[in-house]
């Protein structure tokens, strides 16, 4: 079996792997977790196995570089003053939506991971569940919850 090129596993996972890193640290750090993750994924491809499913195993990669970058984050230092942040659009699917990002961040880190592993990137509750560190129910009430909550707090307007 003749492996699959990286480029190809980056075009395809690419957007739902930025998407996810955008649910779960917001659009500042998402590039800079985006790309921690495909550097990663780039030393570890030749050694993946040919049965494995690569989309699980990027989200995985995903979940603890997100998890590094917020580490770093909280040992920056914070200037007293800031200038507003300015968000690139540059790699970034889809228009971002500052009150969309601001329902997802009002979420708790529990129900913002799995709605964001398993919305955007497709993944099944057991799964999630792995990378949470808890139980597929409670995977599965995580997500619930958290898409209850984005429903209640985000409705979108009726263009009609």
């Amino acid at each position: 079996m003749t492996v699959r090129p990286f480029e190809d596993v980056v075009a395809e996972y690419g957007p739902m792997v930025l998407r996810v890193c955008r649910a779960v640290l917001g659009p500042a750090d998402a590039e800079d977790a985006w790309s921690e993750t495909f550097l990663s994924a780039m030393r570890a491809y030749p050694d993946l196995s040919p049965s494995a499913n690569i989309e699980a195993w990027l989200v995985t990669i995903a979940h603890r570089r997100a998890i590094d970058v917020a580490r770093t984050n909280s040992r920056s230092p914070v200037p007293a003053e800031r200038l507003p942040e300015q968000h690139a659009r540059t790699g970034i699917p889809g228009t971002y939506d500052p009150d969309l990002w601001a329902a997802l961040r009002s979420l708790p880190d529990k129900q913002r991971k799995a709605v964001a592993y398993h919305y955007l990137a497709g993944l099944p509750h057991a799964e999630i569940a792995e990378l949470l560190d808890n139980s597929p129910a409670a995977a599965r009430r995580a997500a619930a919850d958290g898409i209850r909550t984005l429903r209640a707090i985000y409705p979108k307007d009726d263009p009609s």
